[in-house]
């Protein structure tokens, strides 16, 4: 679905990494902030693997970070969230049509990787008239289309800033396999054909089951802890939060996205670097755990990219980094006015 405060770009011909190619290829994006007249002042935002582009604003996942006089300064810098494709809201995904059968995708659409992801935001840029970022900036799976950028395309950016995420993959195949075995067991699953009826098929209720996990491992329940006394309440708002975000999600998504995940690599790559670098992990984080840093910066270090790590200390776990940016936006802001 698109976002009613999204936009969307059409570009044509577009190969992909592992073969085939779409005829036409959607992105959605949002824009923070006035590009200049050179297209020299542009920081392009990546977004989570269940999020979207709507970064800033109100209810923006990092409304705190995004505005003018904030960390990424919006009286300086025109920030560009873009959907990732393969994702859920605009940019082209499973959802859409196969211009083939004119059915939904679903399990058939083509492999993508983190490069792919990478080359669509490029054309949206060109589209935009955007010439040398000024950063690349990304949370969880947009920190690894931030190493992407800096391994494949390291002359088009002045510095990047990687957050809660690394400079490898997680997972394996299996979890590939184990996601599709979930869905598979809903009853109207069809082979990945379910949208007819989303929520009569099961795939509905199982997408809230795994939101509420999710959320759970993020550190949203413990936000909920501290802010919230009430454990019924607590329980209703996550529950809110889940519903929600289900109605809107594809679990082929979920999939596609994964499979692409798991192929991700920048690190045999990461010697193209050409722009400093801000590494910033959360004390609790369990999907990225602080122990990355360090040795992600001194390998890079070792290799002749300028890196500079910032551990978050935050008890939010992988949700730190908004929960708690008061605590590390003055030292993004800082590396922003410095080198971009």
């Amino acid at each position: 679905m698109l976002l009613p405060s999204s936009t969307l770009y059409t570009t044509s011909d577009f190969d992909l990494e592992k073969g085939g190619r779409f005829a036409a290829l959607d992105i959605s994006y949002e824009t923070y902030g006035t590009l200049d007249a050179d297209g020299g002042n542009a920081i392009l935002l990546g977004h989570g693997y269940t999020s979207n582009p709507r970064a800033g604003g109100p209810g923006g996942w990092w409304e705190e970070l995004i505005g003018p006089g904030r960390a990424i300064d919006t009286d300086r810098f025109c920030v560009i969230a873009s959907n990732m494709i393969g994702s859920s809201y605009g940019s082209t995904g499973p959802s859409h049509a196969d211009p083939d059968t004119g059915k939904p995708y679903g399990l058939g659409f083509p492999d993508i990787t983190t490069g792919d992801m990478v080359e669509a935001q490029c054309r949206l840029l060109d589209h935009l008239g955007v010439g040398q970022l000024a950063a690349v900036v990304g949370f969880s799976y947009g920190g690894y289309l931030t190493f992407e950028w800096g391994t494949r395309h390291p002359e088009r950016m002045r510095a990047l800033a990687p957050v809660a995420t690394g400079i490898t993959g997680r997972g394996d195949p299996a979890s590939v396999t184990a996601l599709i075995d979930r869905f598979a067991a809903c009853p109207g699953w069809n082979d990945g054909d379910y949208y007819a009826d989303k929520k009569g098929s099961g795939v509905y209720d199982v997408l809230v089951d795994m939101r509420v996990e999710t959320l759970t491992n993020y550190g949203i329940a413990k936000q909920l802890e501290d802010t919230v006394a009430d454990p019924a309440e607590r329980d209703r708002q996550m529950r809110g939060m889940a519903t929600g975000w289900a109605e809107e999600f594809d679990a082929n998504s979920l999939i596609a996205l994964r499979k692409a995940a798991i192929l991700y690599d920048a690190k045999p790559r990461a010697a193209e670097i050409k722009a400093p670098l801000l590494y910033v992990l959360s004390r609790t984080d369990t999907l990225f755990p602080p122990s990355l840093g360090p040795e992600t910066v001194d390998h890079l270090a070792g290799i002749g990219v300028s890196a500079e790590y910032h551990a978050l200390d935050s008890e939010y776990g992988h949700r730190g980094p908004s929960v708690d940016w008061a605590k590390w936006g003055p030292a993004l802001k800082t590396f922003l006015e410095q080198h971009g």
